[in-house]
């Protein structure tokens, strides 16, 4: 088979220029689940006013010291540029996603053709880039993937800058070499189904597109598609992905009371349905910890399509929600479990083993799919390290958003709401845990 868009990525590397690689290329080299959570915020809330900002998670990585500054500006002002074209415009309004055609409106797409990602502020603290995106939420929560992605890859490039060609074709081919002996163990699983979930904290873009045709290739009809909306359109696949955590955060911060902030993740679930429905009916339960919020949930959320497993260990998150289901009436096997958090071929096949044939499973692989060179080129086993870095919204509606996280090494927020949120929600089976990424 003959793959026009494949690159010769060591070449491509060792003549890097701006104008050959701009990093953000596309307003849809972003996850769908923005698009999806766009559309809700668009039309329900969209004039809440927020703050998103760049988080390093690794503090022990001083990103001011790798990343350079003038690169940096350089290519976030770039990503200001970048607006729909008309064949973007034309493919989400006549694509089928989750097999609904017209799941974008026309009056958002409308909307949509003639957005641009807003202003920033960026500053450096202690070593580390502090970037904040404020405005109202309908502008400013698109700015997530593309800030991960700019700085992922600026550090990836920063890594490489002094290395010779024949240096670089070999890093690559090892990478190649370690992907597709991933592909190979993934390949023995039957009824495997997994998606790329790699854009935010990618290589590069262009390893990422190599990363998603080696899948392609490798595992068939096992490769269900890539979160990535703009890889979705150019290389014909399936656009994955549901929801995230700052729907229930910013909804959190709208609530005049106690008993409305218990309520608030079941009144973002209820504006979700009211656009979409079938398999975009996902839970992604572990913003205030996941026991709390299946105890209390309305009988309707058991309805739902299936649940997203984010921050608690894979069997044991698995298996509390195949218990609740059960409890609540529901057949286990009709439900869809997604694993999504660290995944790496290990925990892949563990978790594949422990649940094939008691639910519907599916994976989507980020980080491990996408930005893994370790042992690559062991000199540069720090610099190529993926590193933990997020983009959260950190402000909304005038007051500090909250996530407690059923791991709560990712607990945000400042500490006296953190505190108020564990007094209200509870700390029931939530843990604290080494972070993986």
């Amino acid at each position: 088979m003959i793959y026009p868009h494949m690159t010769d990525i060591a070449t491509r590397v060792y003549n890097h220029t701006f104008k050959l690689d701009p990093i953000v290329r596309s307003i849809l080299d972003t996850d769908i689940y923005k698009l999806l959570m766009l559309q809700t915020i668009w039309k329900e809330f969209r004039d809440v006013p927020v703050t998103f900002s760049l988080i390093n998670r690794t503090n022990s990585v001083r990103l001011a010291d790798e990343v350079d500054r003038d690169e940096l500006v350089a290519q976030l002002d770039h990503a200001r540029t970048v607006t729909l074209t008309n064949k973007e415009y034309i493919w989400l309004a006549g694509n089928t996603f989750y097999g609904k055609k017209r799941l974008f409106t026309e009056e958002f797409l409308h909307w949509l053709r003639d957005y641009s990602l807003p202003e920033y502020e960026l500053k450096v603290v202690d070593g580390q880039y502090q970037i904040d995106f404020s405005g109202s939420w309908a502008e400013v929560t698109l700015w997530e993937i593309p800030v991960l992605s700019i700085v992922s890859e600026l550090r990836s490039r920063a890594a490489l800058a002094s290395v010779g060609r024949f240096e670089l074709d070999v890093l690559y081919a090892r990478a190649k070499a370690k992907l597709w002996e991933k592909v190979v163990r993934l390949k023995a699983l039957p009824d495997l189904r997994i998606a790329d979930f790699g854009t935010r904290r990618r290589h590069s873009f262009l390893w990422q597109r190599w990363c998603i045709a080696a899948m392609q290739e490798g595992l068939g009809n096992s490769f269900t598609g890539t979160s990535n909306v703009l890889m979705a359109m150019e290389l014909d696949l399936d656009a994955i992905g549901t929801n995230g955590h700052e729907l229930p955060m910013v909804q959190a911060t709208l609530a005049g009371s106690d008993s409305e902030l218990l309520r608030s993740p079941y009144a973002m679930l209820e504006s979700w349905q009211r656009t979409y429905d079938g398999n975009l009916l996902i839970v992604l339960p572990d913003t205030f910890g996941t026991t709390h919020f299946l105890r209390n949930a309305p009988d309707w959320v058991s309805d739902w399509s299936g649940c997203r497993i984010d921050s608690k260990d894979p069997i044991t998150g698995g298996e509390e929600l195949i218990a609740w289901w059960r409890e609540r009436g529901e057949d286990p096997k009709k439900k869809l479990l997604i694993f999504s958090d660290g995944l790496d071929v290990d925990s892949i096949e563990r978790t594949y083993h422990h649940f094939h044939g008691k639910v519907r499973l599916a994976f989507g692989w980020g980080t491990h799919l996408t930005n893994d060179f370790r042992d690559c080129a062991p000199n540069m086993n720090e610099q190529l390290q993926a590193i933990s870095l997020v983009c959260k919204v950190t402000r909304a509606n005038g007051r500090p958003t909250v996530k407690l996280s059923d791991n709560l090494s990712k607990a945000s927020g400042p500490q006296e709401e953190v505190a108020r949120y564990k007094q209200l929600f509870g700390l029931e089976n939530i843990s604290r845990e080494a972070i993986t990424i």
